[in-house]
């Protein structure tokens, strides 16, 4: 048997960060949680463009920009949207989730879903942690796996 899979090596590899300002206490958290993953793989910071948008509405129209320069081997996408009194929080959530989808599959790269749906702040903040506790963190090891697995699996 076979088995491919991805590492977290961040020799050669180019990633980008697109964040929202938008509930901004969690958006930095998750960003300082994300660099600090790819600081401790070896990657330096100011290897690392971090686009910042208005809010989560507007990730997947920047990530969209990035992957297709075709030079970023995956791309984080980071923000929270956190429930409120009316349907806003659905609409949001949904065109952020599928924005970010449609975007790694038209580009065939890693993009990477690091938007908290939280329907409170407390459950923002509780995914807004530590390390392996924080949802940045691990967008971040995601795309180091990914990227690496996709470029074992265009050397097939």
């Amino acid at each position: 048997m076979k088995i491919i899979e991805g590492n977290k090596q961040v020799k050669n590899l180019h990633l980008a960060i697109v964040q929202s300002k938008f509930n901004e206490n969690i958006s930095e958290r998750l960003l300082a949680g994300a660099l600090s993953c790819l600081r401790e793989y070896g990657l330096e910071e100011d290897e690392i463009p971090i686009i910042k948008v208005p809010g989560a509405f507007e990730i997947p129209v920047a990530a969209e920009k990035l992957a297709s320069q075709k030079i970023y081997d995956a791309i984080i996408c980071l923000g929270a949207v956190i429930k409120g009194e009316t349907a806003h929080f659905e609409y949001i959530s949904k065109a952020v989730t599928d924005g970010i989808l449609k975007i790694g599959l038209k580009y065939g790269i890693p993009v990477i879903f690091g938007v908290l749906t939280a329907y409170t702040e407390e459950q923002a903040e509780a995914r807004a942690g530590e390390k392996e506790n924080n949802k940045g963190w691990e967008a971040a090891e995601t795309a180091l796996e990914m990227a690496n697995l996709m470029k074992r699996l265009n050397n097939l």
